[in-house]
């Protein structure tokens, strides 16, 4: 895929040391490492002109290249967006980079196109991001993150906790949104979020993306086309399998 050179550029962060799964990045999945699914997935969204691994470590730079992305070693950071910043700012040539997390082996590229689209359409955006209804059944799980919208769709707060609370259980649940952990932003909004520390609210909820809301930066906040599933855990890893596996032999059937 070569230098960066188009005006959309995919950035991967990827580290060896996940908490709850170490390694994570190669893991095997379908006969080949997850990175080099997230690769792909991020390849086969048309806008995309360069993808971009940035990681820690270099066995995951190897299979990161071995799948046809740039890979860059970026050291350690204390989050994925300073990996991401590490590896694009210093290039010129893009106008939008996407943040696609390296745990997304099954992410839709209409996703990403529908991200960039959104970006292109509100040229005053510096960060977008996506969402998706948020399952009744998954309102009190704090690992999915919540978001709210005002009218304009830029985001009003994301919370681990149920937002809005449903004291109105049917108006409630018609705004619940899930949040997908992927990110576009241009070069200013990103650039000057790294620059600020850790907020109050970040550090609070442990969600990065409140730094943004809480220094005045608007995050535009666009619905996803489709479902997505990350890999967070082993046990995920062994779920997207299955997944993969049904996916394919729906295909086959319909050859």
């Amino acid at each position: 895929m070569g230098h960066v050179r188009g005006e959309v550029v995919a950035v991967i962060p990827a580290r060896w040391g996940s908490t709850r799964f170490p390694g994570k990045a190669l893991a095997e999945l379908a006969g080949e490492p997850v990175i080099a699914h997230v690769v792909r997935r991020a390849a086969e969204a048309s806008s995309v002109k360069a993808v971009i691994v940035a990681t820690d470590d270099e066995r995951i730079a190897a299979a990161a290249a071995a799948a046809g992305a740039e890979a860059v070693l970026t050291g350690e950071h204390a989050s994925g967006t300073d990996r991401v910043a590490a590896a694009v700012l210093p290039r010129a040539g893009w106008s939008i980079a996407v943040n696609i997390q390296g745990d997304e082996p099954m992410l839709p590229p209409e996703n990403i196109e529908a991200l960039i689209r959104g970006m292109r359409a509100d040229p005053g955006s510096q960060i977008g991001t996506l969402c998706r209804p948020l399952p009744a059944a998954r309102a009190e799980d704090p690992n999915a993150v919540k978001v709210v919208r005002r009218q304009s769709g830029r985001a009003l707060y994301f919370s681990r906790s149920v937002i809005p609370f449903p004291r109105s259980a049917t108006d409630a649940e018609a705004l619940w949104r899930l949040h997908l952990g992927i990110y576009a932003y241009r070069r200013e909004g990103l650039e000057r979020f790294v620059s600020l520390p850790p907020s109050p609210l970040e550090r609070a909820e442990a969600l990065e993306q409140l730094r943004a809301l809480e220094n005045g930066i608007e995050v535009l906040v666009l619905d996803a086309p489709q479902d997505s599933w990350g890999v967070d855990t082993p046990e995920d890893l062994v779920m997207v399998a299955g997944l993969m596996r049904n996916r394919s032999s729906v295909t086959a059937r319909k050859r």
